[in-house]
């Protein structure tokens, strides 16, 4: 019989804010963290706007020694791991950090440190290399470096499916708690890759928005006049516990995860298939897992990357699966305040699920001023909606196929 698993703490790092709270509270407002891009020259590139984390202090969690030493993927972990920690009145000891692990996924790791270290190759040789160039840009160091901070012995993994990353390394903790591996999880997704080869890269794909002039509408999930996502970083980890080991020490628990799905379309590395059916079955997997029937979902952040074929085709993948209560379904995409943040993503639109059960407020999409007649759902357009939330879905699909979806439901019984 598998173990119940519940969340007891969450950290984020966003555009939009530097916490949790702050993150569900800009969210709620329907703020958007998209902006001009900071941290490099855009002049010669076609995309010039991205959701950036803004005003965050790396000093208030780590050391100036180290803040030379490790990529902002790193650092982002390392701050959301403290927060979701003391979020969950958590301490990691000699009594339970054998039975504690860390799964942090990110699709991409250090991609900013990798091109400075390729730049300090070709300009001044490869003697000037920094020793800390290679730990910076493994993907698995972010839950590397939680771990050994942290002191949490148990399972520890990196997922890194693209932007299902986040949500399959909460999937994946998840069943390691279900199955009795672990009794805590440390998990969830970062990315920090807001940087000229990611930019130029996703520009080659005619993926990213070029709606420069007006950062703040550019990203519009199933709106007709969308034009590719917006990149996005930042970080959203949670503490995932055994449901009795949470409530022995007393924690305060916020939901319950409840339903996992993980497929693969097998079509192609960047398109999803018409109907998307991959994702089809992937929601029905998480239905399946969860021991629910469709008519039970409240709730479902899309994966909606503000792309022209995810927005019809998730939608099409919805439609087939819920049927009739797919009129009355709420279904929304908070990627149009916070960009996409690729592999973080999952991490911090689960946070943004849960703060939806918790506080009975579905989250806006924003600037959907004209819709798609091929999106034909309920996006909760521009304004946040108070409403019960029993039961949330959270969809995350990535490049090469990967598919992820969670359920999280209100802890009863």
């Amino acid at each position: 019989m598998k173990r119940r698993v519940v969340i007891t703490g969450m950290g984020a790092v966003t555009p939009i804010g530097n916490s949790a709270e702050d993150t569900w509270r800009g969210i709620c407002a329907g703020q958007s963290g998209i902006g001009t891009i900071t941290k490099f020259d855009t002049t010669a590139y076609e995309t010039k706007i991205a959701g950036e984390v803004k005003n965050f202090d790396p000093l208030s969690f780590i050391s100036k020694k180290d803040l030379r030493k490790l990529d902002d993927f790193i650092i982002y972990a390392l701050a959301c791991a403290q927060m979701a920690i003391a979020d969950a009145g958590l301490t990691i000891d000699e009594t339970n950090a054998l039975r504690t692990g860390v799964i942090i996924g990110s699709a991409i790791g250090g991609l900013a440190t990798m091109e400075k270290a390729k730049e300090t190759i070709l300009h001044d040789g490869p003697r000037r290399m920094s020793t800390f160039t290679i730990s910076s840009v493994l993907a698995n160091l972010g839950a590397g470096q939680v771990s050994i901070r942290c002191g949490a012995k148990g399972p520890i993994n990196c997922t890194v499916t693209a932007c299902a990353s986040g949500t399959n390394a909460i999937g994946d903790a998840a069943r390691i708690i279900a199955h009795n591996y672990a009794d805590v999880m440390i998990t969830g997704g970062v990315e920090a890759a807001v940087c000229p080869l990611s930019v130029a890269g996703f520009n080659a794909m005619r993926a990213l928005s070029t709606r420069n002039e007006e950062p703040q509408k550019a990203s519009r999930p199933f709106d007709k006049d969308r034009d590719g996502f917006v990149i996005g970083e930042g970080c959203g980890l949670l503490i995932l516990e055994e449901l009795s080991y949470a409530v022995n020490r007393g924690a305060r628990i916020y939901a319950e995860v409840i339903g996992y799905g993980s497929t693969s379309d097998a079509f192609h590395i960047a398109a999803p298939p018409p109907g998307h059916e991959g994702a089809l079955r992937c929601m029905k997997a998480a239905l399946l897992d969860a021991g629910l029937q469709p008519e039970e979902i409240d709730y479902i952040n899309a994966h909606g990357t503000s792309t022209f074929l995810n927005d019809i085709y998730e939608t099409q993948a919805i439609n087939s699966l819920f049927g009739d209560h797919s009129k009355t379904l709420a279904v929304s995409s908070t990627k149009s305040m916070t960009g996409h943040l690729l592999g973080a993503t999952g991490g911090v639109e689960a946070i943004l699920s849960v703060k939806a059960i918790c506080d009975g407020i579905i989250p806006p999409t924003i600037n959907l001023d004209n819709p798609d007649p091929q999106c034909d759902l309920d996006y909760v357009p521009h304004t946040a909606r108070k409403r019960e939330i029993r039961t949330a879905m959270s969809n995350s699909f990535g490049f090469g196929g990967a598919n992820a979806v969670l359920i999280f439901r209100k802890l009863t019984g």
